[in-house]
């Protein structure tokens, strides 16, 4: 019986020299039918291990979006033309003053190609939750003499 040239990946040691194979044959300059289908299948393995030991730091999702743009050098008026939203809102969600709906979170996961997850946690606002005003209770008292 032959012996398979790779098999599941099964360690952190394996995983290492299945990258490290692979780096190999990506950077030949023109792979081979077979090469390519060898290429594929390292990837495949990796992609695997990785899907199934890559845990998410739980970083605030403000600071994680930071950290992205960053890495791709992105200015806020950047990621606002990407996710096509306005410069405001997300000014207000990197100044923490708007929190992550469900269609940013889908539009962020899918523009940085993460899990939805990443941005799926709570994060603290700076803006505390709305209070009335001081003469709230007179103005309401004026609409009630008023309907009267």
């Amino acid at each position: 019986m032959e012996t398979l040239k790779y098999t599941v990946i099964k360690d952190a040691q394996q995983y290492q020299t299945y990258c490290s194979q692979l780096e190999k044959l990506v950077g030949l300059l023109a792979p081979a039918v077979a090469i390519q289908e060898e290429i594929d299948l390292l990837t495949l393995l990796i992609e695997t291990w990785d899907h199934a030991h890559a845990t998410l730091p739980k970083a605030d999702p403000i600071e994680l979006l930071r950290a992205l743009m960053a890495g791709r050098q992105m200015l806020a008026k950047d990621l606002a033309a990407a996710l096509s939203l306005s410069k405001g809102a997300v000014s207000d969600i990197l100044n923490r003053r708007r929190g992550l709906s469900k269609e940013v979170i889908r539009r962020l996961a899918s523009y940085f190609q993460v899990a939805q997850e990443a941005f799926n946690r709570s994060c603290e606002l700076a803006v505390p939750t709305a209070t009335l005003p001081r003469n709230a209770r007179l103005v309401h008292r004026g609409e009630t003499k008023a309907a009267a």
